[in-house]
């Protein structure tokens, strides 16, 4: 064996190829909506968070035909401020009118406003998607930082406390209204499953209860109404017609007082009559 054989054989084992690293993604992925977002602006239906600030929301979004966007809306702080909406209003006016798809109208004092910005082609991969997302995104922050004032230029020295707005604590999406309510647009084939799954289970239900109410009850005999509970009507009436005379006119002779025939006693209803009586009262019997 040569010098070069072992040289050869002595040397160290190749090491594993290190695997590829794949390159970090252009565009971040939305985070998800939480419960106080709206589920729908306008047309679109809004599919999660891409950023935040103290004057608003932007929203990766997409309407019923497949058009993509991103949502710019505004807080509930800074919806609340006359000056803060104007500096949406003039911000949005600003920008080139292809690339604002929509929004609501200015008037709506009780809402917050949005604007939905474009144009976003679907995400193919392509890089001309990517552009257009990105530079959407910088349309949104710009609207945005319009309405919060940091990228205006500083004026002479800083003096006195930070300038800070007042409604920057309250950073809730504005209020918004949805009509036609989203149900059932917003469904997908899995939901409409689970919504029909649902229905017939309340059918089922349902059915269930009618059918042991049945057989609980189709062999009960029938139960005739109480009778009446009787009334206390067995009162007496009595009517008394004086004529005997005061005592200083009564008759010399001492004859007697005969009972005028005008009184008369009724029974109370149902009592009956004595046998062998005529009908007609005694004259002790009166009282």
């Amino acid at each position: 064996m040569t010098a070069t054989d072992s040289q050869t054989d002595t040397a160290a084992p190749a090491e594993p190829e290190a695997p590829p690293v794949e390159p970090a993604p252009v565009l971040p992925d939305a985070l998800p909506l939480l419960p106080e977002d709206p589920p729908r602006v306008g047309d679109f239906w809004l599919r999660g968070r891409l950023g935040a600030n103290a004057a608003g929301y932007l929203y990766t979004a997409s309407d019923e035909t497949g058009r993509d966007a991103v949502i710019a809306m505004m807080t509930e702080g800074s919806s609340d401020d006359a000056a803060a909406r104007d500096r949406f209003v003039t911000a949005v006016d600003g920008l080139p009118p292809e690339v604002v798809l929509a929004h609501n109208d200015a008037d709506d004092d009780d809402l917050a406003l949005w604007a939905a910005l474009g144009p976003v082609r679907p995400d193919d991969g392509s890089s001309a998607a990517t552009d257009e997302r990105l530079i959407a995104e910088r349309r949104g922050e710009e609207v945005l930082s319009a309405v919060l004032m940091d990228r205006i230029p500083q004026r002479g020295r800083l003096r006195g406390p930070d300038f800070r707005h007042y409604w920057e604590q309250r950073r809730r999406p504005g209020l918004f209204r949805i009509w036609p309510l989203p149900w059932p647009s917003a469904l997908r084939p899995a939901s409409w499953l689970a919504m029909a799954l649902s229905l017939l289970t309340m059918l089922v239900i349902m059915a269930v209860a009618i059918l042991v109410a049945w057989l609980m009850f189709r062999n009960a005999p029938e139960v005739d109404p109480p009778p009446p509970i009787p009334t206390d009507r067995n009162t007496v009436t009595v009517t008394v017609t004086p004529t005997t005379p005061p005592p200083a006119t009564g008759t010399a002779t001492g004859s007697p007082v005969t009972p005028n025939p005008s009184i008369s006693i009724v029974p109370p209803p149902g009592t009956p009559g004595e046998s062998g009586s005529s009908g007609t009262p005694e004259p002790g019997d009166r009282f």
